[in-house]
């Protein structure tokens, strides 16, 4: 729930909490939903770890009057045929590879968002309520819950956003299979003897962001936005302290005629340790480009500029279709 959907947002480092204002707002920012003038559906697919792990992403938005709107997204990480080696040896100890079977481990994230415009101008709030399912082959799976606030403030040409996550904390709790962990327990003697935790926590995080657009010769546009990301809790990132953590991320996108777009990015800001103990700071740079006709959207983000960061990187693409196309 942390790496961000739909390429265009990607392609600008995920500084578009301020902005969001389609069908991908479900995820973002749930306020700028509000923004929807017929529904929309959203669909993104990409591969990390040399194509061994999936992420996959469906949304779809309506507005429901002038003043609010809903929508429902569905996130998908997975790894899928991992070789299940635990009945490898039959009870006589002898190797046996018809005894190897396949597994998936994934998590699933499923969000209903509702958004309302204030009576105040330029102000609209939203909130997500979501369930998280993680399942591990036979081994355990889990059930989660939790809620986002989001709120946007428009004044003249800038705009502004408030995202907070987790808000009541969101908590997991694991059904772990004895039968199954006894296995692994039994695999190597001495490791693997404790039961893991049933219980698994995620804090509340909060996004800030400030964005606006220029417009030059009518053909032209910019769009900058930044954002700071907010953890309560002591991490890497370049601000950090045991109360809070900071990690910034700026963001661009060039348009000609609202119809091709290019984008550029640079976030996850972090304080990351060397082989000689030395510290130095690294950064993620992104890009995109995208292309929109006729309420059809195509996005493309590539994060995998250089070895600045430490993260994993991808190529990630994106759909997202205004379906009042075609009911004209």
């Amino acid at each position: 729930m942390n790496i961000g959907v739909d390429a265009a947002a990607l392609g600008m480092s995920n500084a578009v909490v301020a902005f969001t204002s389609d069908v991908n707002a479900c995820y973002w920012n749930p306020s700028g939903l509000t923004h929807l003038e017929s529904d929309q559906v959203s669909l993104m697919h990409s591969n990390y770890f040399a194509n061994i792990a999936k992420y996959d992403y469906v949304a779809y938005a309506a507005p429901i009057d002038d003043r609010t709107a809903w929508g429902i997204s569905l996130i998908r990480f997975g790894v899928d045929d991992i070789l299940n080696t635990t009945d490898l040896i039959d009870n006589e100890g002898n190797i046996d590879y018809n005894r190897i079977s396949l597994f998936s481990t994934a998590d699933y994230g499923f969000t209903f968002s509702y958004a309302v415009k204030l009576p105040i101008e330029g102000f609209q709030y939203g909130v997500n309520a979501k369930i998280i399912r993680r399942i591990i082959g036979d081994f355990a799976t889990s059930w989660g819950f939790g809620f986002d606030f989001g709120l946007q403030f428009e004044r003249k040409d800038w705009q502004f956003g408030l995202m907070l996550r987790d808000i009541t904390t969101t908590y997991n709790i694991w059904n772990i299979n004895e039968e199954q962990y006894q296995k692994i327990a039994d695999a190597i003697p001495g490791q693997n003897q404790e039961m893991p935790e049933s219980t698994e926590i995620t804090l509340p995080k909060a996004q800030l962001g400030v964005a606006r657009k220029f417009t030059f010769h009518e053909d032209y546009s910019l769009l900058a936005s930044a954002n700071m990301n907010m953890q309560f809790t002591q991490t890497n990132d370049i601000i950090s302290s045991s109360f809070l953590s900071i990690d910034p991320a700026i963001g661009l996108e060039f348009g000609y005629t609202n119809i091709a777009f290019l984008r550029a990015g640079v976030g996850n800001f972090q304080q990351v340790t060397q082989l000689d103990n030395g510290e130095k700071t690294g950064f993620q740079p992104n890009i995109g480009l995208g292309f929109k006709y006729k309420g059809i959207a195509i996005d493309y983000a590539l994060t995998s500029l250089g070895n600045q960061s430490t993260a994993m990187y991808s190529n990630v693409f994106s759909l997202k279709i205004d379906l009042s196309l075609f009911r004209s």
